[in-house]
């Protein structure tokens, strides 16, 4: 039995709730990103995440690209990307991403990718010629949405080089959910350090983390989570419901009001950040470029 398909006998997930309820957009305006995707061969978070708003930002011509491929070396417990030995990188991923971005007339581009423990810099290099290939041919600013490097500060710094605009992490839980959520080899302590690290090279890139709300967490933690990432230098938050992919992922413990998230948006604003995004279907690149102008105006 996968580890988190839930026994008869265990207490079943919350009812979802009116807000969490949304129309399926009509027409198919969507099916252009696909195609643009799918002819270069691509990935995004927004498909192998199940994303609730993929159809809502391919309609915009906008995705999140998932580089370094498909398959994930660590498994987190709320992830529904796939987990295993992945292959090489494919060297010329960098250039298909650049022309994707030049084909939807991204202004913004995020590019995140899988967790590679398996290679020394954690793909950082990669990821560095993805941004100056995307820069050379869109002049677009650019977000990138590593993973924690397994702690590595020197892979940090290789990426800072490629001066992206905004450097996003995801915290994703508060700490004492950290095992239960992101598995062993994540390390909270790691998140906060590489914060401060970047945040103490003054070079210009803007700091962006996010967190995801209903896997057990109280609203205490969240409060004290927050505080201490803002002191480590982050300037930009984003707070979403967590929603299961599927029976194979860790069940949703409580859904949260969208008036809590309200509440949570305007105390982070009161600890000094600059940009907040919170409500139950926000996630950590979702409207991403609004953000990123907002926050450079």
């Amino acid at each position: 039995m996968p580890p988190f398909l839930l026994p008869k006998s265990a207490p079943q997930p919350p009812s979802l709730p009116r807000w969490l309820k949304r129309k399926v957009p009509k027409g198919n305006c969507e099916h252009f990103t696909s195609k643009v995707i799918s002819d270069l061969s691509l990935q995004t978070v927004c498909h192998h995440a199940k994303c609730p708003n993929r159809m809502e930002c391919y309609a915009e011509k906008t995705a999140t690209f998932l580089v370094l491929g498909d398959t994930c070396t660590r498994g987190c417990a709320f992830c529904s990307v796939r987990t295993g030995p992945p292959g090489p990188p494919d060297l010329e991923e960098p250039h298909r991403v650049a022309q994707a971005a030049s084909q939807l007339g991204l202004r913004h581009v995020v590019v995140t990718c899988v967790t590679r423990d398996d290679l020394p810099d954690g793909g950082a290099k990669h990821l560095c010629r993805t941004v100056a290939a995307v820069r050379q041919a869109t002049g677009a600013t650019i977000e990138v949405l590593p993973s924690d490097f397994g702690g590595n500060p020197m892979a940090v710094d290789q990426l800072l080089e490629s001066h992206p605009e905004v450097y996003n992490h995801n915290t994703e839980t508060v700490p004492r959910l950290y095992g239960a959520v992101r598995g062993p080899k994540a390390d909270y302590r790691w998140t906060l350090r590489m914060f401060r690290r970047i945040a103490g090279r003054d070079c210009g890139t803007r700091t962006k983390t996010g967190m995801m709300l209903g896997l057990g967490e109280t609203t205490a933690e969240v409060v004290d989570t927050l505080a201490d990432l803002r002191e480590a230098g982050v300037e930009m938050l984003t707070l979403g419901q967590y929603l299961q992919p599927s029976p194979r992922q860790m069940p949703v413990v409580r859904y949260v009001e969208p008036a809590e998230f309200n509440r949570l948006a305007d105390l982070a604003r009161a600890m000094g950040y600059r940009q907040v995004a919170a409500g139950p279907f926000i996630r950590s690149s979702y409207h991403a470029r609004e953000m990123a102008e907002l926050d450079s105006s």
